[in-house]
């Protein structure tokens, strides 16, 4: 019997620990110190509306902004379903979706089949919301979202450089654009496109 008294005062301890104030303390902490981020870094627009997260992609079918990477979260760009495709570099079903990807982009870009397409065009991420594309992805890019604005190409892709990232500390990861930033900037910029 005291054995089990133990056992549950031993219990009941952990779960106050480490269930409750463990959690409280952390939270707190992150509150105080990066409230943005604790808070889900939320965009929001001229208005004051949330109209997302800076953490997580979403879809932009529309030629007047541009696409993010390609997404097997779910549906496509389901935060409650993140998840890569799974399939190995070997995969039949992985390569011809590679190849459709990639006739996907050259064919909305206006691209000739010789032209390189960026590698993150037609890669999933592996969370599968990935916010961000390669400042090459969102060049190529560019003049069929010009043209969808009907504004000149050399205004955009100047929009385009002005919201690169540069390198985390600077030197680690690559240079990126957050895709919501950037449409956000071009709706500033030159106005909402008609639906």
């Amino acid at each position: 019997m005291k054995t089990i008294l133990t056992a549950l005062r031993v219990t009941f301890f952990t779960l106050i620990l480490t269930g409750l104030l463990y959690p409280l303390l952390v939270t707190g902490i992150a509150q105080l110190l990066f409230r943005r981020a604790a808070q889900g870094s939320l965009v929001v627009d001229d208005r004051g509306v949330a109209v997302g997260s800076e953490l997580i992609a979403q879809p932009f079918a529309q030629a007047a902004y541009f696409h993010p990477r390609p997404s097997a979260a779910g549906n496509g760009y389901d935060a409650t379903a993140s998840g890569g495709s799974n399939l190995a570099v070997t995969s039949a079903k992985l390569q011809s979706d590679k190849r459709q990807l990639a006739a996907d982009y050259r064919r909305e870009n206006g691209l000739g089949e010789r032209e390189s397409i960026p590698a993150d065009a037609i890669a999933r991420s592996g969370s599968g919301l990935d916010p961000h594309i390669t400042p090459d992805n969102a060049l190529k890019q560019a003049a069929r979202v010009a043209r969808a604005r009907r504004v000149l190409p050399g205004r955009v892709r100047t929009l385009v450089e002005a919201n690169v990232e540069g390198r985390d500390l600077g030197f680690l990861g690559e240079p990126r654009i957050n895709v919501l930033l950037l449409n956000l900037a071009l709706d500033r910029q030159f106005g909402a496109p008609l639906r």
